[in-house]
């Protein structure tokens, strides 16, 4: 599966992850630096278990099916609020 965003959202780093701005709509949407790590790895052209690997690699604490679950979860958030193309 490949992830983009949509061509009215523009993305802006803070220090702590990512905002996400709909230029359309003007609403604006923050990740936290795990979230930005997933998405960034998305849209680099990692598939969801490529990046439910980085993702443990970065915290290897969190279990395998959790990182997954994590990865999903966000992906499913992203295409709910229309911030990734269909």
């Amino acid at each position: 599966m490949t992830v983009s965003l949509r061509d009215t959202i523009s993305t802006a780093p803070v220090d702590d992850g990512m905002i996400l701005l709909d230029e359309r709509t003007g609403r604006y949407w923050q990740l936290n630096a795990t979230g930005t790590l997933v998405l960034n790895a998305l849209l680099q052209g990692a598939t969801t278990a490529e990046a439910a690997r980085d993702l443990r690699e970065h915290h290897p604490s969190l279990p395998a099916g959790q990182a997954e679950e994590d990865v999903s979860a966000l992906v499913t958030s992203l295409r709910s609020a229309r911030l990734v193309a269909p």
